[in-house]
């Protein structure tokens, strides 16, 4: 169409212009930018004049296709009006971006209505820690891309609830105020404010009414009532016992916070140490938390991890009695059919029998001991390439069924945080009894055969096979003998069918300062004692030493330990440790959408039509921390009736990470943070939206690189451009219709609708790279038809429709630009209040498609061939086309044909 046409009056020496400087080697003239300071003429004649001085980037579009835009390296300089020829417009830019972002909020645009909840698509990106490092282009992929799907739900008729807040207290933060010797408060509410800034410029839905910060009281007074609750329903509880140190962060951890036998926060060792503590009793919703992943829309991986963290274990609990003493030790095992080959019960040296079994004569070697395990990383301690080490407490227990003494070991190799801390070491049959037996000297008898003579079962055999050396059980199969065993026992009450469970009561105090403080008074007369509701919230004192020093810091306060006891108002203490950050996070979710409540930490009838969280986004190394106390206290909260539900997400995804330049994690230390900013500033919101978009899988990420930045740029300037050649087509009246256009329009129709079904699909699904990628084919798709269909055939309403439909489609991904580009289109604001396109299958049905030829693999052609075409049919086509005949003309050894895509001749 545009090709077909005369030039506008005052254009063609700017086409002109352009045309030799792309001859000449210039760059591409779609891609130019006019850089401030430059000069822009008009043209008249042979009479050049200068017109004005560029202030600051501009873009120069000519309508009919084409632009060039000239910088002061090319000369002569491009003549051109401004005001009455082309068009000279900046485009999109950050400019644009404030624009509509001071519209939307004086509009109040993205104000949740609640009176619409029936309508409600709760869609939740995991909060931030404001640790001083502020956002990074990790933090842009999480919000902006999960951002863009509840942009398409609003578009689709859902009333979005999008909000945002900051997970403020725990130890990145307070790591950050030690470090720069700032209070963790002064620091963290200044971070706070920068990344609100930062959110803000990323242009996002977030309704800032329902923001959350949990170090403010009106937050962490609902986390203190939390543990209330928790403590007076008796899933709270305090108790010494081995716990996870760390060294460098000088508190101790939860299980789920050591990886590796490292901290999760700084990479230090970690060690072990008696301690009292405050737990809470996750394990009695173990098999709960089981059973309900089965129905969640969760990644299986995720699914996999918690089920195997939980570690659900059908076995049987045995019980030997120690020698001289009435104590019991408890040893947990799945294989009872093995148990007439115990020679010796191995004990965590942590374990706190350990101390009570152990005599005077081996003290100093135990004790010596359980110093050097003390030290050793848990990730070391079970490896199977550690050489197996242990010293012999002195002590004995007696077999269960034989009634021999067995000696009584501690070796690293047994943890405390597995099963009862106990085993009852099998030689002959498990490979770690076996390697510790055959070192120090221990009887290795065989109770298990292999059933077919011709398998090897030398020792260690570890499969199931038939009792030999069992007194009466002999000759059983191992599934019969354990059921036996085990019947046996419980009748002698030595032991009985149980379940064990890797995962252990969640650890939640915390030996630092930045926390909510654990709401409990302690009193010599009355014991542990509540702090009452009215009473909250317990305020973390202001002037605190909050240095690490291996204690409480709270506790060197005399300001805020010393309080009266609530029952009888004697001088008693505050508890002096605070409460861990996953506690706080645990519950955010339910406290967003009645953020402002003063009464209660939610109202539960609004809650219960709020959630379930709809769609929630968040790391996949939260997989066995967050998300796992996240279930758990919901269902704490069912079972007290403050919610109808029992699971917090519906449907869940793990965006992937973008890395540093050089691959690694981002991190301040390493140097390759990568700041939004500069490139929001350079390109502005969208484009980098896009680009992060289109550049990655979001599931999976990658390296950060800025390659293709600009030519995400480009396309946001090949679609402006677009709706300038719809301004001017629009200006000629153009009467066409759509038969006059012929296959021109039905291809047009199909790359219209085709496009509206793929980004619908694939959005649906977070494949946001692929919805670019038809996002462009549409756009070339427009320009393909201007370019093939003359003006007098041209069917405006077909152009309006599909350019409209292109802007809804983009308006999720770049929210700024479809804005800009609806209003210039004559739509009323907002373009987030229309409706999001539908697909018409009818149009999906194309008489031609068109396939790319290769010979070799190379492509040398393109051919049309209609949609129902034979492969012989499609072969007998390409073989007719000039252009492949005589790279064939030798033979055709072979004919590879890919439907709808492409034909390859191997020669």
């Amino acid at each position: 169409m545009g090709r077909h046409r005369e030039p506008r009056a005052g254009c063609d020496g700017v086409r002109a212009a352009a045309r030799t400087h792309s001859r000449a080697g210039g760059a591409n003239p779609e891609h130019a930018v006019v850089p401030p300071g430059a000069a822009v003429t008009g043209e008249s004649g042979a009479h050049a004049r200068p017109i004005r001085v560029v202030p600051r980037i501009w873009t120069l579009r000519l309508y009919g296709g084409g632009f060039f835009c000239v910088g002061a390296a090319v000369a002569p300089l491009i003549q051109l009006d401004y005001e009455e020829v082309c068009s000279v417009t900046r485009g999109y830019s950050r400019d644009t971006d404030r624009k509509w972002q001071t519209r939307w909020e004086d509009t109040g645009l993205y104000q949740f209505r609640p009176e619409r909840v029936d309508e409600k698509l709760y869609c939740l990106s995991a909060f931030s820690y404001p640790s001083g490092s502020n956002l990074h282009i990790g933090h842009w992929y999480n919000f902006g891309l999960a951002d863009s799907w509840a942009r398409m739900k609003r578009l689709q008729g859902y009333e979005v609830f999008e909000p945002m807040g900051f997970d403020a207290f725990g130890l990145p933060a307070e790591n950050y105020a030690i470090q720069t010797g700032i209070h963790p408060k002064e620091s963290t509410m200044k971070n706070i404010e920068t990344m609100r800034y930062q959110l803000r410029e990323m242009g996002a839905m977030f309704d800032w009414d329902y923001e959350v910060v949990t170090c403010d009281p009106s937050y962490y007074k609902w986390t203190q009532w939390l543990f209330l609750q928790m403590y007076r329903a008796g899933l709270a509880y305090r108790a010494e016992a081995p716990v996870n140190w760390c060294p460098n962060c000088m508190t101790v951890l939860a299980n789920e916070q050591v990886v590796d036998g490292r901290c999760e926060r700084c990479d230090g060792d970690v060690s072990h140490r008696n301690m009292t503590q405050w737990f809470l009793r996750i394990t009695e919703y173990a098999d709960r938390l089981l059973e309900g992943l089965d129905d969640l829309d969760w990644p299986e991986r995720t699914k996999v991890l918690q089920t195997n963290w939980i570690g659900r274990s059908e076995g049987t609990m045995i019980r030997f009695r120690v020698a001289g003493s009435d104590e019991v030790i408890d040893a947990f095992t799945t294989r009872a059919d093995t148990l007439f080959g115990a020679t010796y019960l191995v004990l965590a040296p942590e374990h706190p029998a350990v101390g009570r079994l152990t005599t005077d004569e081996h003290a100093d070697d135990v004790q010596a001991y359980r110093e050097q395990s003390a030290a050793a990383r848990e990730v070391d301690r079970l490896s199977t390439e550690r050489e197996k080490t242990g010293v012999f407490t002195g002590g004995y227990a007696r077999h269960p069924l034989t009634g021999e003494a067995l000696p009584v070991w501690i070796a690293d190799y047994v943890l405390m945080s597995y099963g009862s801390g106990a085993i009852m070491a099998v030689p002959g049959h498990d490979e770690r009894d076996y390697e510790f037996a055959k070192k120090y000297d221990l009887p290795v008898p065989r109770v298990i055969a292999a059933e077919d003579p011709d398998t090897d079962d030398a020792l260690p055999f570890t499969g199931d096979g038939v009792l030999v050396n069992s007194d009466r059980f002999d000759g059983m199969d191992s599934a019969g003998a354990r059921r036996a065993i085990t019947g046996q026992l419980r009748d002698l009450d030595l032991g009985d069918e149980t379940v064990s469970y890797r995962l252990r009561d969640w650890l939640v105090s915390r030996q630092r300062y930045w926390g909510p403080p654990v709401p409990v008074i302690h009193c010599e007369g009355c014991g542990t004692v509540p702090v009452p509701e009215e009473d909250l919230p317990v305020r973390l004192p202001y002037d605190v030493d909050f240095t690490p020093k291996g204690k409480a810091p709270l506790a060197s306060s005399a300001e805020f330990i010393d309080a009266p006891c609530p029952s009888c108002g004697e001088p008693a203490r505050r508890d002096a440790n605070t409460l861990d950050t996953f506690v706080d996070s645990s519950w955010y979710f339910l406290r967003y959408p009645d953020n402002r409540n003063d009464e209660q930490p939610f109202d539960s009838g609004f809650i219960n039509r709020m959630l379930p969280v709809d769609k929630y986004v968040v790391g996949p190394e939260h997989a066995t921390m967050h998300l796992l106390y996240a279930r758990f206290i919901t269902l704490v909260l069912y079972d007290l009736g403050y919610v109808d539900f029992e699971e917090p997400f519906t449907s869940l995804t793990h965006q992937g990470i973008i890395l540093g330049p050089d691959g690694r994690r981002m991190s301040k230390s390493r140097g390759n943070v990568v700041s939004p900013d500069e490139y929001i500033e350079q390109h502005g919101s969208d484009v980098l939206r896009l680009y992060l978009a289109f550049g990655f899988k979001y599931t999976e990420g990658g390296a950060w690189e800025d390659e293709g930045i600009r030519a995400t740029s480009r396309f946001l300037d090949r679609v402006e451009r677009w709706i300038d050649r719809l301004d001017e087509l629009r200006r000629e009246n153009l009467t066409g219709e759509t038969g006059a256009a012929g296959d021109h329009a039905v291809q047009l129709q199909y790359q219209r609708h085709y496009s509206i079904r793929k980004v619908t699909e694939d959005a649906e699904i977070l494949h946001f790279n692929t919805c670019i990628a038809r996002m462009m084919e549409l756009a070339n798709a427009l320009y393909r038809y201007d370019s093939e269909v003359d003006d007098d055939n041209a069917d405006l309403s077909l152009l309006e429709d599909a350019t409209r439909d292109l802007i809804l489609l983009m308006a999720p991904f770049a929210p700024h630009f479809a804005e800009e580009m609806w209003q210039r289109l004559g739509h009323p604001y907002s373009v987030f209040d229309a409706e999001w396109p539908q697909c018409q299958e009818e149009h999906l049905v194309r008489p031609e498609i068109e396939m790319a030829v290769q010979v070799n693999g190379k492509v040398r052609s393109t051919i049309n061939v209609p949609s129902d075409a034979s492969e012989e049919e499609i072969q007998k086509i390409a073989e007719e086309d000039e252009r492949v005949q005589r790279y064939i003309a030798d033979g055709i050894r072979k004919v590879i044909v890919v439907p709808e895509n492409l034909i390859n001749f191997v020669v």
